[in-house]
């Protein structure tokens, strides 16, 4: 979730909550400070230079708009944006958490070396995930798996071991990296999961 804050010194700020990423609130955004200062669609081309069919298409949730083009449309209205990060807690289901865990403590253990020395267990898992796995996007991920090991890419096969995005999270639900840690490893990473 971002907070924007949409304003100035002088006026005020108004905050409008959204989640990145997601054109509907983006365009909502747009929409609402549209609707607060008057403007339209019309006025807000000849201003900002951007063709009206864009402007509509975006407010429609047809296209998206970058943080930059969204600003400099709001400037066209004499407001700025303002993008707030922060750190959230994603959403995990306990499984996608407790895999995520034993994926990040063998991240912490992956190197060049330990991933030439794991080859034989990735192997075996790889062969039986090709034998055993159907449909898609379990194919799909096997196929990347077998990449990322098959070109020892150690930063690839880490960012998909840790990451929290869905296609990460798909990734590990068809990981060959089991087996690698001992029963006693696997339960120290697991302390506190719920």
């Amino acid at each position: 979730m971002t907070t924007c804050a949409v304003g100035s010194p002088r006026q005020g700020y108004s905050f409008f909550r959204y989640n990145r990423g997601m054109m509907a609130d983006r365009s909502e955004l747009l929409r609402q400070v549209m609707l607060s200062t008057g403007t339209t669609q019309s006025e807000l081309s000849k201003i900002s230079g951007i063709h009206q069919p864009s402007i509509s298409q975006f407010l429609a949730g047809k296209v998206d708009f970058s943080d930059r083009r969204v600003d400099r449309l709001l400037a066209c209205m004499g407001l700025r944006l303002e993008v707030v990060r922060r750190a959230v807690e994603p959403e995990l289901t306990r499984a996608e958490h407790r895999s995520w865990l034993l994926h990040r403590t063998l991240s912490s253990r992956l190197t060049r070396t330990s991933l030439d020395q794991w080859q034989p267990v990735i192997e075996g898992n790889l062969t039986r995930l090709h034998e055993g796995v159907t449909g898609q996007p379990h194919e799909r991920n096997v196929a990347r798996w077998a990449a990322l090991n098959g070109e020892r890419d150690v930063l690839g096969l880490k960012r998909v071991m840790t990451g929290l995005d869905r296609d990460s999270m798909e990734m590990r639900e068809v990981s060959p990296m089991s087996g690698l840690l001992s029963e006693s490893e696997r339960l120290d990473a697991l302390v506190g999961a719920a």
